[in-house]
């Protein structure tokens, strides 16, 4: 019997490949870094065919880690960040690199979208209007003459730029459709009037299909270097926070999941399109019963990053986090605005700026270590809060991702939430929710709410009472000062 799948996850700072067994346990996995260039006028941009090379290499390694035979892989499914857009011509050859969900030269663009059709685009779409969605880079695309995309034939994600790569199809799941801000989300089809806002024709886009779509024979090139056979099955999947969603908590409704990597977001799982008044929060589709809602940050593990950098912290990321462990509660009244990255939710502001309020000549490393922790935590807090009544009845916060590694910070996070945070095994949920794709697409599971009995649990953390009151005003300072610093 195949004993093992594969889940393939295209991120944004390094591309992920984890072979599993059928229970969710890992048996191997591997990791290429990618590079993203960045410049003051709000570039982001990543090089596809490096993105195409390291998703080769990843699968490669982790094959080669495992030491298992091609007979006793069942199959791969693709897992991908949201957002990113390449031009390319009729033949799938990139004529732009790839700009990523960071990349703010849109920016304008979505103002004067919020001024206009902004609202009613969002109320169809689901997609905030930010710089961060497609729609709004290829309006920035049209309205500046961007060359390459007055010769481009076909608009790509990067995972549909290497299915292309790799099978010679242009489809697209639905969930990376919705996070366009150009997929009518009780339709699934793409919607004619937002794509002539964007300059661009339905030829262009890829066929959106449902996660399980099982995509044909594998470049014999590719599969040769792999030494995998051509017919070996490839899953669609979907985006990364619905497979995070799905890989951690299974289908259940009645939990949130907060993801805190180098960015991080809270998503909670809805049976249908749900849009808020406020336009604070998405509503992406993951299948036609299921859809995601929940906001994004820009400012997750980044900003510890940025802290080890400023400071010029001489230990590991690891050992910074841990320093936050002697400075109490709130940091001795040190408070932290994240918006460093600019911000998604819960402002939609690429143009917010982070701030460190009340510093004291008194206050150390372990203080802004504890400050930037608190800060990143309080700012997912005001994006759940920002769900309403959907978040209040959640019951627990399953986590994952780079920062779920660290105690200290899960245990902030349970304090500031006052709810049980559940740890998985693997912080690599959106691989493992790719890989179940797999299983349930080939019928080798019957179903995707089967996946809740096979995630690998890892600790459970209780909140503090006396800790969370301790928070509670230390939050309605927190959002007095954005209310005044991001005027």
């Amino acid at each position: 019997m195949q004993r093992f799948v594969i889940g393939l996850d295209l991120g944004t700072t390094s591309v992920k490949a984890v072979m599993f067994y059928r229970d969710g346990k890992v048996k191997a996995e591997a990791e290429q870094l990618i590079k993203t260039v960045y410049s003051t006028d709000g570039y982001a941009e990543q090089d596809p065919e490096v993105i195409v090379s390291s998703a080769v290499f990843a699968l490669k390694s982790v094959l080669d880690k495992a030491n298992v035979s091609a007979e006793d892989i069942l199959g791969i499914g693709f897992s991908s960040a949201m957002h990113s857009l390449i031009c390319t011509d009729g033949n799938g050859r990139a004529l732009s690199k790839a700009m990523i969900w960071a990349d703010g030269r849109g920016r304008q663009q979505a103002k004067d979208l919020m001024e206009s059709e902004g609202a009613a685009f969002y109320k169809r779409t689901g997609t905030p209007i930010h710089p961060m969605s497609p729609l709004t880079k290829l309006m920035w695309m049209k309205e500046t003459g961007y060359g390459p995309y007055l010769q481009a034939e076909y608009m790509m994600s990067i995972k549909e730029y290497i299915i292309f790569q790799w099978f010679q199809e242009r489809a697209i799941d639905y969930a990376m459709a919705s996070a366009t801000g150009m997929l009518d989300g009780r339709t699934l089809r793409w919607d004619r009037e937002i794509l002539e806002t964007a300059g661009i024709r339905e030829e262009q886009l890829g066929t959106p299909v449902s996660p399980d779509y099982q995509l044909g024979e594998l470049n014999p090139v590719i599969a040769g270097y792999l030494k995998l056979p051509a017919h070996i099955p490839f899953v669609i999947g979907s985006a990364d926070g619905q497979l995070a969603n799905l890989g951690s908590s299974g289908l259940e409704e009645n939990c949130l999941t907060i993801s805190a990597g180098t960015s991080g977001a809270v998503r909670k799982w809805t049976n249908s399109f749900t849009v808020s008044e406020g336009q604070e929060v998405f509503c992406y589709a993951f299948t036609p019963d299921h859809y995601i809602t929940g906001g994004p940050t820009n400012n997750g593990g980044v900003a510890i990053d940025w802290l080890k950098k400023t400071f010029n912290y001489p230990g590991t990321y690891e050992e910074l986090i841990n320093e936050a462990a002697a400075a109490p509660t709130g940091a001795d009244g040190l408070i932290f605005l994240p918006y460093i990255n600019g911000e998604r939710a819960p402002l939609w502001d690429q143009d917010a700026r982070g701030s460190l309020i009340g510093l004291s000549i008194s206050h150390g490393v372990p203080h802004y270590a504890r400050a930037v922790l608190e800060g990143i935590t309080l700012n997912l807090y005001q994006i759940y809060l920002s769900l309403g009544a959907a978040g209040e009845e959640a019951e627990v916060i399953y986590v994952n991702g780079g920062l779920s590694r660290s105690a200290l910070w899960v245990q902030i996070l349970s304090n500031i939430f006052n709810k049980p945070v559940q740890c998985t095994e693997s912080h690599h949920s959106a691989a493992w929710g790719a890989a179940w794709l797999v299983l349930t697409a080939l019928g080798e599971k019957e179903s995707l709410d089967q996946i809740k009995e096979n995630i690998p649990l890892g600790e459970r953390f209780e909140p503090d009472e006396d800790q969370h009151e301790e928070y509670r005003k230390i939050y309605e300072r927190y959002s007095r000062l954005v209310e005044v610093m991001t005027v």
